[in-house]
């Protein structure tokens, strides 16, 4: 193998590249583009770190989908939209998207064969959109590349490499499990080719399922604060809370049965069949987790074809199409139905309703009340079905010339890439409709309850009376019918580029030629998110949103320049310099121009050094600019909390007293029961979140990296790289959650995020929070990236070899506003400070065999409880959120794979991740919607099988 391809692998390039350039040693090198720079070049080493997997390594891991594959990187943070986020109400959820440094999804570029991919609204791209089993390579860019290829590129960019050309044809089948039966996974796919001298054409298609696996199915996910506590953080329960106005009302159905909502009640219209309502009565609440996903399943469907066509004088024309369709659910617990669901719209037990205890058809007109209630509908769970069409074409014309007796090449193209979805909600309530049902009503002189009164009724067909104080064996399929609504939204993005490209040599030094490449770029953004005309009026119980238009278009001109410095000199072997610059000029955030200086210095033939100094930016996706914003029941913690918030700061102490929450001020959640954990609990009013801010600057970025390669030759096989980078990006664009503002309020004094909530005066309970999108402040990380790969000689026991990639944060911080304290996460939950993949390869004849360690370093947890032995391991101890955490452990997962080539080319694969059966452990800061448990981690041990053919 050539030094310089090893010297590649070391930036990140696994064992399986080694192999697959071997292979090609003896052809004849050609001008190559390398991701992370636009000239064409012979050699492949790179002033930048970048790591390649291959479509084989892909399959070993064992995964499915690109997004699951690439979280798993050491470089990969935890993913911004969790696998049981089943409560998330955004277009993204049941998408796949990474979190590459730990700087957002949204700061990354994806590209497929160098063109850029779709996005949502909000800026982020759907990575299971791409099926795996079209993939050659996947090319991971970690360092900043604004320069090249524009906006996003700040924590680096990910280029799927398609495949290009086929002879023949390969199908494959995988099939995959949990150990419980659960999570049941499918992959197929058929992708056919033929090539002749001029024309190369190919076509694909695939399946791939993730199935679903049930909080419910799991001791440990059965219970919202997990089988330690099964009676705590049970939600509103199934049996009518009903009160009046003056309080001498407050009382709870009697009923059999407990928290799963089984059970019958009691006579609803006899008031003595009511105990009083007591927040301790745990067979009044309800277990949230035996309706809720823990994982959410997705179904992807996906054809593609790729064609190539050699014309006259050298030009070549290629094109790209392929269409994926998405489709994904979630299922979270009935709704928490409530008096005051939607405060503009309040709804009342009315005095005059035949199912009201104390209405006039009980205790007569004069003595007859109104009723508040707290309901949880259980007998309808909320399930959201999104359903998400991707559609990309491209076509480009490209060729080759010389020009002074040098190479050149360019490039003309088209690319179009679109996003159009829907989503289908069920199980929220009709508010209009259920005032009626809750409205007058009697019985007629057929037995039958009966919208209106007797002197004035309401048709049959046109109301049907809720008997909402009865609980769920009181409700009849007709009734719910007629109070339930479907939700409806769609929304879409679509990117249309045009892109002119020219790149060559210009002249010659002593140490190699000049090389330049430059190009043009025309860029049109649009999109839109469109809530149903019903959800958007606020008489759903669904979450009220506003609609979403957007558009801008850019225009950009980049350049970027290669010089040889000095080749085969003393301490010289090479020293080449890469000067980059872009100009972007956007329609609604003006210009910016970005550039980037880069080296390589071989001082001796077995050591590269290399380095870069980038300049980077965001402009600010639609949804930032131009979102309409939606009501969100937000989980956070409201930092006055007596018990679980900062009140021992003497300064927040102050604040909250004078906001109105004081001394003994209780958070309540949506039970109107006092949060029992420093995880906080989910508001009972809703939030207004998501909304667009005109205002809006794009992000900047500035990166820096420092490195080395080394390749010995007295040890062919081993290669080894370090990598120091620090990213700071300045302007960040954040989207503020609701525990943010709180504590950018009480602890942090920022009186304009005090401005946007408020609370109720006799409470203190906070109704109202508005969070949006802000430039806040400045986002910094800094670590180390380690390399190692060593293939041993082949020996009569088969080949060897050991590859790791392990990624260390120094640091990972950000500075809420100028001249603000620094607020570091490394270490903590989200933020390990050590990732690392240890891989074992192992092949003989027609066998091969993969052991991989995958290591999380110990993070700090928010403490569950400060007063229950062993719930928080540092109480006083400083974490990003005041006082307490709890340490937990290192996590460390085993995953082998053995594979077998049959003698019709044929190979089968089996394997098992989670080899030793690691168990899944309590969490605050990673909590699924449906429990406190992390369900990006494994659940369980996991088993499946693939089957690969050749034909």
């Amino acid at each position: 193998m050539s030094r310089s391809v090893r010297a590649i692998c070391l930036g990140g390039m696994t064992l399986g590249m080694h192999a697959a350039f071997a292979q090609e040693a003896s052809q004849p090198l050609q001008r190559v583009e390398v991701t992370g720079s636009r000239i064409r070049q012979v050699d492949l080493e790179t002033a930048q770190p970048v790591q390649v997997m291959t479509q084989e390594q892909i399959q070993k891991t064992g995964l499915v989908t690109v997004g699951d594959i690439l979280n798993q990187l050491s470089s990969a943070g935890s993913p911004d939209f969790s696998k049981g986020g089943s409560l998330t109400s955004n277009r993204e959820n049941g998408g796949q998207y990474i979190n590459l440094r730990n700087l957002g999804s949204q700061r990354l570029l994806v590209l497929v064969d160098g063109k850029r991919w779709s996005q949502t609204v909000d800026g982020f791209t759907d990575m299971s959109t791409v099926p795996s089993a079209m993939i050659d390579r996947i090319e991971v860019l970690k360092d900043g590349a604004s320069s090249i290829y524009g906006s996003d590129a700040i924590a680096g960019v990910v280029n799927i490499i398609l495949k290009k050309r086929l002879e023949g044809g390969q199908a494959s089948v995988y099939i995959g499990r949990n150990q419980e039966g659960d999570g049941r996974s499918k992959d197929f796919s058929l992708t056919a080719g033929a090539n002749s001298d001029k024309v190369s054409l190919m076509f694909g298609l695939s399946h791939t399922e993730q199935g679903v696996v049930w909080a419910k199915d799991r001791p440990i996910t059965a219970y919202p604060r997990t089988n330690k506590y099964p009676t705590v953080g049970l939600g509103g329960g199934p049996w009518a809370n009903i009160w009046n106005e003056d309080g001498s009302i407050d009382v709870v159905l009697n009923h059999t049965g407990g928290p799963e909502g089984d059970g019958v009640g009691a006579d609803s219209r006899n008031l003595a069949n009511y105990h009083p309502f007591d927040n301790s009565i745990v067979n009044d609440k309800f277990n949230s987790a035996s309706q809720m996903m823990f994982q959410m399943p997705t179904k992807l469907d996906t054809l593609f074809t790729k064609g190539t066509v050699e014309l006259p004088y050298g030009v070549q024309f290629q094109t790209t199409a392929m269409f994926s369709q998405r489709k994904s659910s979630a299922q979270v617990a009935g709704y928490p139905l409530q008096t005051g669901t939607q405060s503009s719209y309040p709804v009342y037990i009315d005095k005059d309703s035949y199912y009201n205890p104390v209405g006039s058809s009980v205790v007569g007109a004069a003595a007859a009340q109104d009723l508040y209630f707290q309901r949880r509908t259980v007998e309808v769970p909320r399930l959201t079905e999104n359903r998400n069409d991707t559609f990309h074409v491209d076509a480009s014309l490209s060729g080759d010339f010389e020009l002074r007796a040098m190479p050149w090449n360019w490039s003309v193209g088209y690319n179009h890439s679109s996003v159009k979805g829907s989503t289908l909600g069920t199980g929220n309530v009709n508010l209009l409709n259920l005032k009626k049902a809750l409205g007058p009503s009697f019985m007629n002189g057929s037995g039958v309850v009966q919208c209106g009164t007797a002197a004035n009724p309401i048709a049959l067909a046109e109301c049907v009376p809720f008997n909402i104080a009865g609980g769920p064996s009181a409700s009849t399929p007709e009734a719910l019918r007629y109070v339930m609504s479907t939700g409806q939204a769609t929304y879409g993005s679509t990117v249309n580029s045009a892109t002119a490209d020219i790149g060559g040599e210009i002249f010659a030094l002593p140490a190699g030629n000049v090389g330049i490449a430059g190009g043009l770029e025309h860029r049109e953004v649009r999109g839109y998110d469109r809530p149903g005309q019903f959800e958007q009026s606020g008489y759903s119980s669904d979450l009220a949103g506003n609609p979403t238009f957007g558009r801008y278009t850019v225009k950009e001109a980049y350049l970027e320049l290669n010089v040889p410095v000095l080749k085969d000199l003393p301490f010289a072997e090479l020293l080449s310099v890469n000067l980059a610059s872009r100009y972007s000029d956007y329609s609604n955030v003006g210009d910016t121009t970005n550039s980037k200086a880069s080296f390589m210095w071989k001082p001796v033939k077995d050591v590269l050094v290399r380095g870069t100094w980038a300049e980077g930016f965001r402009a600010p996706a639609l949804g930032d600019t131009f979102g309409g914003g939606q009501q969100s029941f937000d989980e956070y913690l409201d930092p006055c909390d007596a018990v679980y918030g900062q009140r021992d700061n003497p300064a927040v102490a102050a604040r909250c007293t004078a906001a109105g929450a004081g001394a003994n001020f209780r958070q309540l959640d949506q039970t109107s029961t006092p949060i029992a954990s420093g995880g906080g609990g989910q508001s009972p009013y809703p939030f207004m979140a998501s909304a667009g801010n005109a205002t809006l600057t794009p992000e900047t970025a500035k990166t820096k990296t420092v490195g080395f390669v080394y390749n010995p030759s007295f040890l062919p096989g081993f290669s080894a790289s370090l990598d120091w980078f620090n990213i700071k990006v300045s302007n960040i664009i954040t989207a503020i959650g609701a525990t943010d503002v709180a504590e950018y309020c009480y602890v942090q004094g920022i009186q304009g995020y005090c401005d946007a909530l408020k609370r109720d005066p006799i409470t203190g309970q906070i109704i109202s929070l508005n969070r949006g999108n802000a430039n806040k402040g400045i986002l910094e990380t800094e670590g180390l990236d380690l390399s190692l790969s060593y293939r041993l000689k082949r020996t009569a026991y088969g080949q060897f070899g050991v590859r790791s990639e392990t990624s260390y944060v120094d640091k990972i911080r950000d500075q809420e506003a100028a001249g603000e304290e620094w607020t570091d996460y490394a270490g903590q939950y989200f933020y390990n400070r050590v990732k690392s993949n240890l891989s074992l390869d192992w092949s003989l004849g027609n066998w091969n065999a993969t052991w991989t360690a995958r290591y999380y370093s110990g993070v700090k947890d928010r403490c569950y409880s400060t007063t229950i032995p062993g719930e928080c391991s540092n109480v006083g101890g400083e974490a990003s959120w005041g006082k307490n955490y709890n340490k937990l452990g290192s996590v460390t997962y085993n995953d082998v794979s053995v594979g077998y080539k049959t003698a019709w080319n044929g190979q089968v694969l089996v394997g098992i991740n989670n080899l030793f059966d690691k168990k899944p452990r309590m969490t605050v800061s990673g909590a699924a919607s449906s429990s406190y448990v992390d369900a990006d981690f494994p659940i369980d041990r996991f088993f499946y099988v693939r089957y690969n053919q050749s034909f």
